[in-house]
Protein backbone atom coordinates (compact mmCIF):
# COMPACT_ATOMS: atom_id res chain seq x y z
CA UNK A 1 0.00 0.00 0.00
CA UNK A 2 1.05 3.65 -0.77
CA UNK A 3 -0.52 6.67 0.88
CA UNK A 4 2.15 9.59 0.94
CA UNK A 5 4.56 10.77 -1.51
CA UNK A 6 7.58 13.39 -0.12
CA UNK A 7 9.80 15.30 -1.89
CA UNK A 8 13.53 14.91 -0.50
CA UNK A 9 16.46 16.60 -0.73
CA UNK A 10 19.99 15.20 -0.29
CA UNK A 11 23.80 16.34 -0.53
CA UNK A 12 25.29 13.00 -2.54
CA UNK A 13 28.67 13.73 -1.48
CA UNK A 14 27.89 11.64 1.94
CA UNK A 15 25.83 8.96 0.32
CA UNK A 16 27.06 5.58 -1.91
CA UNK A 17 23.97 6.68 -4.40
CA UNK A 18 20.44 6.97 -3.86
CA UNK A 19 19.50 3.09 -4.05
CA UNK A 20 20.06 0.53 -0.75
CA UNK A 21 23.52 -1.43 -0.88
CA UNK A 22 24.36 -3.91 2.27
CA UNK A 23 27.19 -1.89 4.08
CA UNK A 24 27.03 1.13 2.78
CA UNK A 25 25.18 4.70 3.70
CA UNK A 26 22.86 5.65 1.50
CA UNK A 27 19.85 7.68 0.41
CA UNK A 28 17.10 5.08 0.66
CA UNK A 29 19.35 3.68 3.32
CA UNK A 30 18.78 6.52 5.68
CA UNK A 31 15.15 7.74 4.95
CA UNK A 32 14.14 4.18 5.50
CA UNK A 33 15.81 3.93 8.96
CA UNK A 34 14.28 7.02 10.00
CA UNK A 35 10.75 5.95 8.34
CA UNK A 36 10.79 2.72 10.45
CA UNK A 37 11.85 4.66 14.16
CA UNK A 38 9.45 7.61 13.68
CA UNK A 39 6.38 5.39 12.35
CA UNK A 40 7.53 2.07 14.59
CA UNK A 41 7.07 -0.04 11.19
CA UNK A 42 8.93 -2.78 9.63
CA UNK A 43 10.95 -2.19 6.27
CA UNK A 44 8.63 -3.82 4.88
CA UNK A 45 5.31 -2.63 5.88
CA UNK A 46 6.68 0.71 4.43
CA UNK A 47 7.09 -0.18 1.21
CA UNK A 48 9.21 2.88 0.34
CA UNK A 49 10.47 3.37 -3.75
CA UNK A 50 12.52 6.17 -4.89
CA UNK A 51 11.48 8.07 -8.54
CA UNK A 52 14.92 8.32 -9.43
CA UNK A 53 17.71 7.00 -8.79
CA UNK A 54 21.69 8.93 -8.26
CA UNK A 55 24.47 7.72 -8.43
CA UNK A 56 26.67 8.39 -5.96
CA UNK A 57 27.88 12.51 -5.24
CA UNK A 58 25.26 13.42 -7.24
CA UNK A 59 22.61 15.53 -5.24
CA UNK A 60 18.92 16.51 -5.31
CA UNK A 61 16.58 18.91 -4.59
CA UNK A 62 13.69 17.41 -5.56
CA UNK A 63 13.68 13.47 -5.89
CA UNK A 64 10.60 11.95 -4.82
CA UNK A 65 9.49 8.92 -2.33
CA UNK A 66 6.43 7.16 -1.33
CA UNK A 67 5.69 4.65 1.18
CA UNK A 68 3.32 3.68 3.77
CA UNK A 69 2.58 6.10 6.67
CA UNK A 70 -0.33 4.12 8.58
CA UNK A 71 -2.25 6.93 8.55
CA UNK A 72 0.36 9.60 9.96
CA UNK A 73 -0.71 13.03 9.97
CA UNK A 74 1.89 14.47 6.99
CA UNK A 75 2.97 17.57 8.79
CA UNK A 76 4.36 16.35 11.89
CA UNK A 77 5.55 13.09 10.44
CA UNK A 78 7.81 15.41 8.04
CA UNK A 79 8.92 17.60 11.33
CA UNK A 80 10.01 14.40 13.03
CA UNK A 81 11.82 13.03 9.80
CA UNK A 82 13.93 16.37 9.65
CA UNK A 83 14.54 16.26 13.33
CA UNK A 84 16.20 12.90 12.56
CA UNK A 85 17.81 14.63 9.26
CA UNK A 86 20.69 12.38 8.62
CA UNK A 87 21.79 14.04 5.55
CA UNK A 88 17.92 13.67 3.88
CA UNK A 89 15.07 16.58 4.54
CA UNK A 90 11.69 16.06 3.36
CA UNK A 91 10.61 19.46 2.06
CA UNK A 92 6.77 18.75 0.64
CA UNK A 93 4.37 16.25 0.59
CA UNK A 94 1.30 14.50 -1.34
CA UNK A 95 -1.53 12.15 -0.61
CA UNK A 96 -1.44 9.78 -3.35
CA UNK A 97 -3.14 6.02 -3.52
CA UNK A 98 -1.96 2.75 -4.14
CA UNK A 99 -2.05 3.53 -7.92
CA UNK A 100 1.06 5.76 -7.77
CA UNK A 101 4.28 4.79 -8.43
CA UNK A 102 7.12 6.87 -8.29
CA UNK A 103 9.33 6.62 -11.21
CA UNK A 104 6.06 7.15 -13.87
CA UNK A 105 6.92 10.47 -13.66
CA UNK A 106 6.16 13.20 -16.30
CA UNK A 107 8.99 14.90 -16.65
CA UNK A 108 12.60 15.11 -14.32
CA UNK A 109 14.98 17.85 -14.65
CA UNK A 110 19.12 17.86 -14.15
CA UNK A 111 20.59 21.09 -13.75
CA UNK A 112 24.39 20.59 -13.95
CA UNK A 113 26.92 23.17 -12.82
CA UNK A 114 30.43 23.94 -13.83
CA UNK A 115 32.76 26.84 -14.09
CA UNK A 116 32.46 29.62 -17.01
CA UNK A 117 36.48 30.38 -17.09
CA UNK A 118 37.12 29.45 -20.24
CA UNK A 119 34.23 28.65 -21.37
CA UNK A 120 32.15 29.75 -24.53
CA UNK A 121 28.44 30.17 -23.43
CA UNK A 122 27.01 30.63 -27.12
CA UNK A 123 29.26 27.17 -28.12
CA UNK A 124 27.75 25.44 -25.07
CA UNK A 125 24.22 26.23 -26.13
CA UNK A 126 25.02 25.03 -29.59
CA UNK A 127 26.58 22.07 -28.69
CA UNK A 128 22.95 21.54 -26.68
CA UNK A 129 20.79 22.36 -29.12
CA UNK A 130 22.12 19.40 -30.96
CA UNK A 131 20.81 16.90 -28.29
CA UNK A 132 17.46 18.75 -28.13
CA UNK A 133 14.19 16.76 -29.46
CA UNK A 134 13.65 13.11 -29.80
CA UNK A 135 17.16 11.54 -30.49
CA UNK A 136 18.81 7.74 -30.05
CA UNK A 137 21.25 8.73 -26.89
CA UNK A 138 23.08 4.78 -27.34
CA UNK A 139 25.99 6.41 -27.11
CA UNK A 140 25.46 9.14 -24.47
CA UNK A 141 24.87 6.46 -21.66
CA UNK A 142 24.81 3.23 -20.28
CA UNK A 143 21.54 1.47 -21.66
CA UNK A 144 21.51 -1.83 -19.80
CA UNK A 145 19.16 -3.11 -22.02
CA UNK A 146 16.65 0.21 -22.48
CA UNK A 147 15.33 1.87 -25.06
CA UNK A 148 17.87 4.56 -25.66
CA UNK A 149 15.37 7.22 -27.91
CA UNK A 150 14.37 9.91 -25.63
CA UNK A 151 12.90 13.21 -26.08
CA UNK A 152 15.03 15.87 -24.27
CA UNK A 153 12.46 18.88 -24.39
CA UNK A 154 14.84 21.13 -23.06
CA UNK A 155 18.67 21.62 -23.48
CA UNK A 156 19.86 25.02 -22.69
CA UNK A 157 23.08 26.54 -20.39
CA UNK A 158 22.65 29.95 -18.74
CA UNK A 159 25.58 32.19 -16.81
CA UNK A 160 25.61 32.72 -13.41
CA UNK A 161 28.30 34.68 -11.87
CA UNK A 162 31.14 32.38 -12.16
CA UNK A 163 29.32 29.64 -13.05
CA UNK A 164 27.42 28.05 -16.28
CA UNK A 165 24.42 25.69 -15.46
CA UNK A 166 23.27 22.80 -17.68
CA UNK A 167 19.42 22.32 -17.55
CA UNK A 168 17.92 19.01 -19.01
CA UNK A 169 14.68 18.06 -19.01
CA UNK A 170 13.22 14.77 -20.31
CA UNK A 171 10.37 12.32 -19.02
CA UNK A 172 13.22 9.95 -17.91
CA UNK A 173 16.98 9.49 -18.43
CA UNK A 174 19.45 7.07 -19.08
CA UNK A 175 22.58 6.36 -16.52
CA UNK A 176 25.23 8.68 -17.02
CA UNK A 177 23.29 10.57 -19.61
CA UNK A 178 23.56 13.93 -18.22
CA UNK A 179 26.82 13.76 -17.09
CA UNK A 180 27.94 12.55 -20.69
CA UNK A 181 26.43 15.56 -22.41
CA UNK A 182 27.98 17.63 -20.23
CA UNK A 183 31.19 16.08 -20.55
CA UNK A 184 30.96 17.01 -24.24
CA UNK A 185 29.56 20.49 -23.36
CA UNK A 186 32.84 21.15 -21.52
CA UNK A 187 35.01 19.94 -24.40
CA UNK A 188 33.10 22.03 -27.26
CA UNK A 189 32.61 25.16 -25.19
CA UNK A 190 36.77 25.46 -23.64
CA UNK A 191 37.55 24.79 -27.48
CA UNK A 192 39.35 21.29 -27.09
CA UNK A 193 37.02 19.56 -29.70
CA UNK A 194 34.74 20.47 -32.99
CA UNK A 195 31.05 21.18 -32.80
CA UNK A 196 31.61 18.44 -36.13
CA UNK A 197 32.28 15.64 -33.55
CA UNK A 198 29.34 15.89 -31.33
CA UNK A 199 27.15 16.13 -34.79
CA UNK A 200 28.40 12.65 -35.84
CA UNK A 201 28.09 11.28 -32.62
CA UNK A 202 24.43 12.05 -32.51
CA UNK A 203 23.43 11.26 -35.65
CA UNK A 204 24.66 7.90 -34.60
CA UNK A 205 28.42 7.22 -34.07
CA UNK A 206 29.88 6.21 -30.49
CA UNK A 207 30.99 9.37 -28.21
CA UNK A 208 33.87 8.90 -26.03
CA UNK A 209 34.11 12.42 -24.99
CA UNK A 210 34.43 11.32 -20.96
CA UNK A 211 31.55 11.74 -17.93
CA UNK A 212 31.40 15.13 -16.11
CA UNK A 213 32.28 14.78 -11.98
CA UNK A 214 29.04 13.72 -10.37
CA UNK A 215 29.20 16.43 -7.29
CA UNK A 216 28.35 18.78 -10.36
CA UNK A 217 24.97 17.34 -10.86
CA UNK A 218 21.52 17.63 -9.43
CA UNK A 219 18.26 16.32 -9.68
CA UNK A 220 15.99 19.65 -9.12
CA UNK A 221 12.63 18.20 -10.00
CA UNK A 222 10.41 15.39 -10.66
CA UNK A 223 6.82 15.80 -11.97
CA UNK A 224 3.68 14.31 -11.56
CA UNK A 225 0.44 15.71 -13.95
CA UNK A 226 -2.13 16.50 -11.57
CA UNK A 227 -0.39 15.84 -8.27
CA UNK A 228 0.35 19.19 -6.36
CA UNK A 229 2.80 19.34 -3.57
CA UNK A 230 2.66 20.39 0.08
CA UNK A 231 5.60 22.27 1.55
CA UNK A 232 6.81 21.50 4.41
CA UNK A 233 5.68 24.14 7.37
CA UNK A 234 8.42 23.01 9.44
CA UNK A 235 10.45 25.95 11.21
CA UNK A 236 13.73 23.79 11.43
CA UNK A 237 13.36 23.33 7.83
CA UNK A 238 13.62 27.34 7.43
CA UNK A 239 16.34 27.45 9.77
CA UNK A 240 18.39 25.12 8.08
CA UNK A 241 17.99 26.78 4.80
CA UNK A 242 19.01 30.06 5.99
CA UNK A 243 21.94 28.78 7.96
CA UNK A 244 23.46 27.48 4.61
CA UNK A 245 22.80 30.36 2.43
CA UNK A 246 24.78 32.44 5.56
CA UNK A 247 27.46 29.96 5.23
CA UNK A 248 27.73 30.02 1.50
CA UNK A 249 27.60 33.71 1.83
CA UNK A 250 30.79 33.49 4.21
CA UNK A 251 32.28 31.33 1.84
CA UNK A 252 32.16 33.49 -0.91
CA UNK A 253 33.11 36.42 0.71
CA UNK A 254 36.08 34.95 1.80
CA UNK A 255 37.36 33.74 -1.82
CA UNK A 256 36.53 36.84 -3.40
CA UNK A 257 38.83 38.59 -1.05
CA UNK A 258 41.47 36.93 -1.69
Amino acid sequence: MTDLAVRIAYRGDGFSGSQIQPGLRTVEGTLLSSLCRVLEMEPDDICLRMASRTDKGVNATGNVASFESDGADPVQLLKALNSIYGGVLCTAYAPVGDDFFPRHADMRTYEYVLRSDGMDLGLANECLSLFRGRRDFAGFCKAEGKDTVIDLVRADAEEHGETIVLTLQADHFLWNMVRRITATVIRVASGRMPMSKVEEAVSGGWSNFGIAPAEGLTLTEVRYDGLEFIPSTDPALRIRRANGLYEAALTDRFYRNL
